[in-house]
C-alpha cells in the first residue's frame, strides 16, 4: 500500500538556472527500504528535504508530494511534525536540548502529548534504543555515534510512519556505522517502518534495501530492485556500489549479483582460481627526514575530566601520506587539533618539521608549514560566496574533481555536504602547505569523487607534500595511504602498511579483506581481488 508518492517534482535554488531536482517521479510503498544514490550534487540531500516540509529548502517548487494521501503542504502541523522523521547527516545540526533525557522529551512536548504518555514513550523508546545508561548525560559528553542515535531516537519517539535519513553514517567509525545500520534493518523489520536513506557508503545498505533509486543531475536514473537497478550504471557510479557488485562486475559475473559480504565470498570460492594465494608485497621504504612526531603526548579539555591522549607517540614521515583510524572518542580530531597548534597538551612535546611548536612564532607555521582542513568545514567559510571563497585558488580549483562554475554564485552554506567538502580543500590547499592535515576528507563526497581525489593526495605527495588523514574510511585509507595507524583510548595501537594493516584487522578492515580472508592472505581492495582473479586464470601480472 503507497504511503509517499512523488509526482513530476521540480526544484531550483535562487540565483541558479539548472534545477537541483528535475521532473522526480516515484512512489514508496508502507513498509519499504528505500535506498537513494548519486554523485555529489546529485540532488540526493535537496530531494530528502523536500520530503520534511519543516527543513524544505528556499527555492522555486512544483510539482507534488503526496504522503498517506495528502499532499504534504496540507498536512496539518502535528501529523506533518511526527508522520516523516527526519535524522541529519550532522548530529549537531539536530540536537537542540543539553540532557539526553530532555532530547528525547522534546519533541513529545511539542506535540502537547499528555505527561504520562510521554513517559511511556520516553521509557520504552530509551530502552529500545539502549540509551539507560546515558539518560541523564549532558549530549554534549555523547560520542558521535551515540549522538547519532540520539538523533534516531528522538524522531522515532514521536512514532513516525517514514523515516528519512540524509548520509547518517557519514561522520561515524565502521563499527559505529554497522550498527546504526543495523538498527535501521530491525525498526524496518520489526515496526515495518519505512525508512527512505541516503547514503555514500552503501556496503551494508544496499544488501538492506527493497529499492533503489539512482539521482544523476537532479534526474531519476534508475528505481528498481538492487540487482536491476545495477545494471543501469556507469563506471562512476558502479564505484559506490558494494565491493561484492564491484567484484562481480569487474570480471564479468554472470546469472544474480552478489550485494554482500556473504554471498560476494560464495561466488569467490566458485569462480575463482586458488593457486597463487597472495600478491607479492614490495618493502615500504619512508623518508629519512621527519615531518610531524608527538613524544608522549598527554591531554584533557578540563582539568578534572579524563585524559583523552594518554602519552601519544606518533612519528609521520616527509613525504608521505599517513591514514590515522579508530572510533569515534578515540582521539582522533584532538590529535590533529594539536598538530595544529589549536589546543596544547599539558604533557609532552611536538615537533613539526624539526622544530617544536613553541618556536613558531607570529603565525609562521600557517604560512606555507601546515594547513589544518576541519571536520565542520563550514568553519572554513568566511565570504557571501564560492567565487569569494575560491579567489587565488584558481589551479586548485582546476585540479579538482568538482564542476565549480555553476556554483560559483551561490553561499558555500548552501552546497550539500560534498560539494561544500571540495570547495573548502580547494581553498585550504591554496595555502601551499608542506604539511596538509585532513579530518575526514572524504565526508559526503561522492565515491567516483573520492577515487579522483585519492590520485590528486598522490600527486600532491609525488610533488613533495605530507599529508595526514584522519578517516573513518577504511578504503580509502586502503587506497590512498602508505601507512596506517589504529588509535584507541588516546594511544597509538598498531601501524602498518595498507595490505598488512588491513589483513589483519577484524573489524577496521575491508569489505575486500572480509570477503577474501583465509581464501587469500593479502587482498584489500577490488584491484587487489581482481589481480588474483587475473593470476589465476592466466591472465595478466599484477601492477604493483
Amino acid at each position: 500500500m503507497e504511503i509517499l508518492k512523488v509526482e513530476n517534482l521540480n526544484f531550483t535554488y535562487p540565483l541558479t538556472a539548472s534545477p537541483a531536482v528535475s521532473n522526480v517521479s516515484f512512489s514508496v510503498n508502507k513498509g519499504e527500504f528505500v535506498a537513494v544514490c548519486g554523485a555529489t550534487g546529485s540532488g540526493k540531500s535537496t530531494l530528502l528535504r523536500l520530503l520534511k516540509r519543516e527543513i524544505s529548502p528556499l527555492g522555486e517548487t512544483s510539482g507534488s508530494i503526496i504522503f498517506d494521501g495528502t499532499d504534504i503542504e496540507k498536512l496539518a502541523p502535528e501529523k506533518s511534525a511526527s508522520g516523516i522523521g527526519f535524522v541529519m547527516q550532522n548530529p549537531e545540526h539536530q540536537l537542540v536540548t543539553d540532557t539526553v533525557w530532555h532530547e528525547l522529551a522534546f519533541g513529545l512536548e511539542n506535540l502537547n502529548l499528555p505527561q504520562n504518555v510521554m513517559a511511556r514513550r520516553i521509557a520504552e523508546t530509551a530502552s529500545y534504543f539502549g540509551i539507560e545508561n546515558w539518560y541523564d548525560k549532558k549530549v554534549s559528553e555523547l560520542s558521535g555515534g551515540q549522538k547519532q542515535l540520539l538523533c534516531l531516537a528522538a524522531v522515532m519517539v514521536m512514532n513516525p510512519q517514514v523515516l528519512v535519513l540524509d548520509e547518517p553514517t557519514s561522520r561515524l567509525d565502521p563499527i559505529a556505522a554497522s550498527e546504526f545500520v543495523a538498527t535501521l534493518k530491525k525498526l524496518n523489520r520489526e515496526l515495518s517502518l519505512t525508512i527512505i536513506i541516503s547514503e555514500h557508503r552503501l556496503e551494508e545498505v544496499i544488501p538492506a534495501c527493497d529499492r533503489l533509486l539512482v539521482l544523476e543531475n537532479g534526474l531519476v536514473k534508475a528505481f528498481d530492485t538492487p540487482q536491476k537497478a545495477m545494471l543501469k550504471l556507469d563506471e562512476k557510479l558502479l564505484r559506490a556500489m558494494p565491493a561484492a557488485v564491484q567484484l562481480f562486475r569487474a570480471v564479468g559475473g554472470r546469472g544474480e549479483c552478489p550485494l554482500d559480504i556473504r554471498d560476494g565470498r560464495r561466488f569467490i570460492e566458485e569462480i575463482f582460481g586458488s593457486s597463487i594465494t597472495a600478491l607479492p608485497v614490495s618493502e615500504y621504504i619512508h623518508h629519512e627526514n621527519i615531518a610531524m612526531r608527538f613524544k608522549n603526548v598527554f591531554f584533557r579539555y578540563e582539568r578534572n575530566l579524563p585524559d583523552v591522549l594518554k602519552g601519544l607517540n606518533i612519528t609521520v614521515y616527509e613525504n608521505e601520506i599517513f591514514c590515522i583510524l579508530g572510533g569515534n572518542g578515540s582521539g582522533k580530531t584532538t590529535t590533529l587539533s594539536i598538530a595544529a597548534n589549536l589546543v596544547k597538551p599539558y604533557s609532552g612535546t611536538v615537533e613539526i618539521f624539526g622544530k617544536k611548536l613553541k618556536e613558531y612564532k607570529n603565525q609562521s607555521l600557517y604560512r606555507n608549514c601546515l594547513t589544518l582542513l576541519p571536520q565542520d568545514v563550514q568553519t572554513v567559510f568566511m565570504r557571501n560566496t564560492v567565487r569569494e571563497e575560491l579567489e587565488g585558488a584558481e589551479a586548485e580549483v582546476e585540479m579538482l574533481p568538482f564542476d565549480f562554475a555553476k556554483h560559483m554564485d551561490k553561499h558555500p552554506y548552501d552546497l550539500s555536504g560534498g560539494e561544500q567538502q571540495l570547495v573548502a580543500l580547494a581553498k585550504v590547499l591554496a595555502s601551499k602547505p608542506k604539511l596538509l592535515i585532513l579530518d575526514e576528507p572524504t565526508k559526503g563526497i561522492d565515491a567516483d569523487s573520492k577515487y579522483r581525489l585519492v590520485s590528486i593526495l598522490k600527486q600532491l605527495k609525488a610533488d613533495g607534500m605530507t599529508i595526514l588523514i584522519v578517516t573513518h574510511d577504511t578504503e580509502f585509507a586502503c587506497e590512498c595511504a602508505d601507512r596506517c595507524a589504529l588509535l584507541f583510548r588516546g594511544e597509538l595501537v598498531s601501524e602498518a602498511v595498507p595490505r598488512e594493516f588491513f589483513s589483519d584487522n577484524n573489524f577496521y578492515t575491508t569489505a575486500i579483506s572480509r570477503m577474501t580472508r583465509g581464501i587469500y592472505s593479502n587482498a584489500v581492495s577490488v584491484d587487489d581481488a581482481v589481480k588474483l582473479y587475473n593470476l589465476n586464470e592466466g591472465g595478466e601480472k599484477p601492477c604493483l
